[in-house]
């Protein structure tokens, strides 16, 4: 038995619906509100367990680990802009969770982290990610921590905001700086696969790995790269990022969410990247390359209804 959590999220949807598919007993640990709509058939054989709670619920997270060999620990809050979300999800969810697996005997605990995380740096959500790895490390339980690139896919926060931007915007688009960071984007098939594959792969007990996809790509030819696939051409103007952190921020006092986020410019901030063969080397198959998946559904979104519905997105709660 396996536990997940953020089960409901970007990538735990995926990997709720691989252990499915390979009939391996789950486990998730999910609050009350997102168990009236699973995205998942709760009437499939091998749907997961659902124990209700939050991760900083002591006493449910107790209940959802027991018995289970390994936990895949997802949850985040990395997309929602604020430092009290990141700090109440993350890190407090990060001490629940290894207080609990301690106690309950898990064998391994298995965390999704990002490439650039430090508990040194400048940047909050950086920091916050380096922190939670520090706990994790420190648990007294076995872990693999999976650093990766920026995370993309048909529902994700980030080339999905770049295309609704493009189509709200009449003419250009405000760029961080001068676009000359470098990212290492990864197709969320390929981080799910990595992560399912990590379960029974025993050379990666107590270690970090860094994986992306086949290729790095700067901002710019990332913009570049979303308008020919969308067909939105627009003037891409640099500007420096205190302003735009500044413009986010007034925003998010405005409207229920900002589609650019301080996570999203936290990204942006500087050369996020990995090894170009550590998806294989590590777990033996070469991921999608970055335009080619854009692809198959970027142009057949509607960017204008997808800004509304991300902007006034409630925010969910965690407890």
């Amino acid at each position: 038995m396996i536990l997940i959590t953020g089960a409901t999220g970007l990538v735990g949807r995926g990997l709720v619906q691989r252990t499915m598919a390979e009939a391996l007993p789950t486990r998730c640990l999910l609050t009350e509100p997102r168990t009236h709509r699973l995205p998942w058939d709760g009437g499939n054989p091998h749907a997961p367990e659902v124990v209700v709670g939050a991760v900083t619920d002591e006493q449910a997270f107790f209940r959802a680990v027991t018995g289970c060999h390994a936990v895949i620990h997802l949850e985040n809050a990395m997309w929602w802009g604020r430092r009290r979300d990141l700090e109440q999800v993350e890190l407090e969810g990060a001490k629940t969770l290894a207080a609990a697996a301690r106690a309950a005997r898990v064998g391994r605990i298995i965390t999704l982290s990002h490439l650039g995380a430090a508990p040194s740096s400048a940047y909050t959500l950086h920091r916050v990610k380096g922190e939670v790895e520090h706990i994790l490390r420190h648990s007294g339980v076995a872990y693999t921590i999976i650093r990766s690139g920026l995370v993309y896919s048909a529902e994700d926060a980030f080339i999905n905001h770049i295309a609704s931007m493009l189509r709200i915007s009449p003419a250009f688009f405000l760029m961080p700086g001068r676009g000359e960071t470098v990212l290492h984007p990864i197709y969320i098939d390929d981080l799910v696969e990595a992560i399912y594959r990590s379960l029974n792969l025993i050379r990666l007990v107590d270690t970090t790995v860094e994986i992306g996809g086949p290729e790095y790509v700067s901002l710019r030819d990332l913009m570049r790269t979303v308008m020919r696939v969308t067909n939105m051409r627009r003037i891409l103007v640099g500007m420096p990022p205190y302003l735009l952190r500044w413009i986010t921020g007034v925003y998010s006092r405005l409207l229920p969410r900002s589609l650019m986020t301080n996570q999203w410019l936290d990204i942006l901030a500087a050369n996020r990247t990995a090894p170009l063969g550590n998806t294989y080397d590590y777990f033996g198959f070469q991921p999608r390359r970055f335009e080619e998946t854009l692809l198959t559904y970027l142009p057949q979104r509607r960017h204008f209804v997808a800004s509304l519905r991300g902007t006034f997105r409630r925010r969910p709660r965690v407890a």
